[in-house]
C-alpha cells in the first residue's frame, strides 16, 4: 500500500506550506543516518520523509498528489527503492540541504561557482539633478579576469592540476556532530584546480584590476539612500559564474534655500509687516520657477502655506509632493525720520505705545 505523504510527516491535509517544511526539518533531524548509524530502519525512513517533503513542498506536486495519489511520481522522483541505497543519499541529501542551507556556498557540478563580487559607489547629485533626473558617467577600478592567463592562474605554457585536497569537487565532507556537512575545500577555495605555477601577472588569482565606466541614468526623484543597481557591473566571476553588481548609493547634497523630507520641500520666507497686516500677493521661488502665495490681511509671523504639487517627484510616479511655506515678518531698520513718526503714530492710534507692556513696539521691535 502506497505511503500517505501527509501521514509521513504529521501533518493533516490543511496544512500551509510552512507547517509541512517544519514538520519535515523536525523529522529529518530526527532520522538523519549520521545521527543512527548503522540503523538500517532510519535510513528508509529519512529516504521516504525525503520523498514526501520533495512532493508536498511543490504546490504542483503537492496539487497532483492530492487529486491522483502518489501513483503520479512512481519512477519520477528520484526516490524509487530500486535507485537508493543506504550508502548513496543522493536526492535525499539534495533535499535535506534545500530545507537547512547549503554548506559549500553556489556550486556548477562538483566546483563551486564563484560569482563576483558585488561593489558600491557613492555618488552626489544636487536636488535640482534630484528633481530633474540626470546622467552621469562613473569611473572605477574592478576586478576582472587575468588578461595574461586568461583566468586560470597559470603561468604560460602551463596548466591547473586537480586539487588534491577535494580531487577537483570544490568541496569537502566534514563532521559536525552527528551530521556530515558539505564544505568550501580550504585549498583550491572551490575552485577544484591548484596552480603550482602561477601566472606572473595576477600571482595566480586569475584576476587583475582594470579602469572601468559606465553611464548611469538618474530617475527623478531620487533621495538620499536610494541606491541604483548596474548589473554586471561589479567583481568579475570566476569558474564561468556571473560577474558581480554595482551598487551606486545616491547622496543628494543639501541646497541653502529648500530643505527636503520625502517628496515635499520646505522654505523660510521674510515678509513685510505691511503684507502681512494689509494682505497681498507674494512670489515664492519653487524647484522648477516662481509661484505666487496669496497672503490673507493679518497673517501672523511664523504661518506655514501649501503650494500644492511644486515639491520633488515621487520616483517613478507621475505626480509631486507639495511646498510648505513659513512666512516670518521682516523687521525693517534704519527708518527715517518720516517713517518713524508715521509708525508710531499709528501705534498710537492702535491704543499702544513704546513704555505699553507687550505693546506694538515691543512685538515689532524686540
Amino acid at each position: 500500500m502506497a505511503e500517505d505523504y501527509y501521514e509521513l510527516l504529521g501533518v493533516p491535509k490543511s496544512a500551509t506550506a510552512e507547517e509541512i517544511k517544519k514538520a519535515y526539518r523536525k523529522k529529518a533531524v530526527q532520522y538523519h543516518p549520521d545521527k543512527n548509524p548503522g540503523n538500517k530502519e532510519a535510513e528508509e525512513k529519512f529516504k521516504k520523509i525525503a520523498q514526501a517533503y520533495e512532493i508536498l513542498g511543490d504546490p504542483q506536486k503537492r496539487s497532483t498528489y492530492d487529486q491522483v495519489g502518489s501513483a503520479a511520481f512512481d519512477g519520477s522522483g528520484g526516490f524509487s527503492g530500486a535507485n537508493f541505497s543506504a550508502n548513496d543519499f543522493g536526492s535525499a541529501f539534495d533535499i535535506f540541504n534545500q530545507v537547512f542551507g547549503s554548506f559549500g556556498g553556489q556550486q556548477r557540478g562538483n566546483k563551486r561557482e564563484m560569482q563576483g563580487d558585488d561593489l558600491r559607489y557613492d555618488l552626489e547629485i544636487t536636488l535640482d539633478e534630484a528633481f530633474n533626473g540626470a546622467e552621469r558617467t562613473i569611473k572605477y577600478h574592478r576586478a576582472v579576469a587575468c588578461k595574461e592567463c586568461g583566468g586560470n592562474g597559470c603561468a604560460k605554457g602551463t596548466k591547473p592540476t586537480i586539487c588534491p585536497t577535494c580531487h577537483g569537487k570544490g568541496n569537502v565532507t566534514v563532521n559536525r556532530g552527528f551530521f556530515q556537512m558539505s564544505q568550501t575545500c580550504p585549498t583550491c577555495h572551490g575552485v577544484g584546480h591548484v596552480n603550482k605555477n602561477a601566472c606572473k601577472a595576477c600571482g595566480g588569482s586569475g584576476r587583475s584590476s582594470e579602469g572601468h565606466s559606465i553611464r548611469i541614468k538618474i530617475p527623478p526623484g531620487v533621495e538620499t539612500g536610494t541606491r541604483l543597481r548596474s548589473a554586471g557591473g561589479g567583481e568579475g566571476g570566476s569558474c564561468g559564474a556571473r560577474d558581480g553588481d554595482l551598487y551606486v548609493a545616491v547622496h543628494v547634497r543639501a541646497d541653502e534655500h529648500f530643505h527636503r523630507e520625502g517628496a515635499n520641500l520646505y522654505v523660510n520666507v521674510d515678509v513685510p509687516f505691511s503684507m502681512l497686516t494689509l494682505g497681498g500677493e507674494l512670489e515664492v521661488k519653487t524647484i522648477d520657477g516662481f509661484g505666487m502665495l496669496k497672503i490673507p490681511a493679518g497673517t501672523q509671523s511664523e504661518t506655514t502655506f501649501r503650494l500644492k504639487g511644486k515639491g520633488m517627484p515621487h520616483m517613478g510616479a507621475s505626480y509631486r509632493g507639495d511646498q510648505f511655506v513659513k512666512v516670518r515678518c521682516f523687521i525693517p531698520t534704519g527708518l527715517s525720520k518720516e517713517q518713524r513718526e508715521k509708525l508710531e503714530a499709528f501705534a498710537q492710534s492702535c491704543g499702544e505705545s513704546r513704555e505699553a507692556k507687550e505693546g506694538f513696539f515691543q512685538r515689532i521691535f524686540h
